[in-house]
């Protein structure tokens, strides 16, 4: 399967570049522009709209929405609305949220996993047009059915990191986000959990995305090993990838390698980096989708 490149926009930066953003991100020839929910920074269903809403080609999608925070009934609606109006360009990963923030929120649960396995299998049906019924632990619908449902399959992806949500997202979903903390070492494990949810799922199409942290320019070990010592990343491999272009893409190899469909470089640097990030995607993206 061919690679598709991605360049992700952080909620950390200012909400009001987000459209500036995308429209250089279509212009560089990018794949796709990623965007994620942090508490208590900028609302991902609000950034998938106004991204999609500047662009004509790019998909968006947003990784992850977190599923303690949003109603499955009321997020199924926002989906396919966003679908409706700009088919095939959407792309939608829930997970547990982070759970120090979900309890600031008054919305964490004591079994994240119970509801995420209620709250994919739900979505999906309400996105299939179903009538969907059900009494879950956490999940509570009552002869629901969306008037304006999806006319096609709208993909339904799991981001998450232990071993028990990546072998949940082989089972159940469309797809899995790994996030920055893999390692050209760590990933095929990741992989291998997904693979073990994945063999008794069935045959159907699945789609693995890794974000992975970029420092392009000179001399970029010093931001990357600064990164991993940050996120708490294991010793051994390669941690991101960094350099000229050509360094960049040479580093996508063993992520390409191991089976990952879609990589989205992150950004660490400042948004006012941004631009000269946006444009090196692009080269690397002629390098590597050919």
């Amino acid at each position: 399967m061919q690679t598709r490149l991605a360049v992700i926009y952080r909620p950390t930066y200012r909400p009001e570049g987000l459209r500036e953003a995308a429209l250089a991100a279509e212009a560089a020839g990018v794949d796709e522009l990623w965007l994620w929910e942090d508490c208590f920074l900028q609302g991902g269903i609000a950034q998938v709209a106004i991204a999609l809403a500047a662009t004509e080609r790019l998909r968006v999608g947003v990784g992850l929405v977190p599923a303690p925070l949003r109603n499955v009934a009321a997020a199924a609606m926002e989906f396919a609305t966003l679908e409706a109006t700009f088919p095939g360009r959407v792309q939608i990963a829930v997970g547990h949220g982070v759970q120090s923030w979900m309890r600031q929120a008054g919305s964490a649960v004591d079994s994240p996993m119970t509801l995420l396995r209620e709250y994919v299998t739900a979505l999906q049906a309400l996105l299939a047009g179903e009538n969907v019924t059900v009494r879950g632990r956490y999940v509570t619908l009552t002869d629901v059915q969306l008037e304006f449902a999806p006319e096609q399959r709208l993909p339904i992806l799991i981001g998450g990191t232990g071993p028990k949500t990546l072998k949940l997202a082989g089972e159940i979903a469309d797809g899995v986000i790994l996030d920055s903390r893999y390692s050209t070492t760590t990933v095929g494990e990741a992989i291998g959990h997904v693979a073990s949810g994945r063999a008794s799922a069935g045959d159907r199409p699945f789609t693995t995305v890794i974000f992975l942290v970029c420092v392009p320019g000179d001399d970029p070990g010093r931001l990357l090993a600064e990164e991993a010592a940050r996120l708490e990343v294991p010793d051994g491999g390669e941690f991101g990838v960094g350099g000229s272009a050509e360094d960049i893409a040479a580093g996508l190899q063993p992520y390409r390698d191991a089976g990952i469909d879609t990589i989205a470089l992150q950004p660490i640097e400042s948004q006012d980096a941004l631009p000269g990030f946006i444009a090196t995607a692009g080269d690397v993206r002629r390098m590597v989708v050919r």
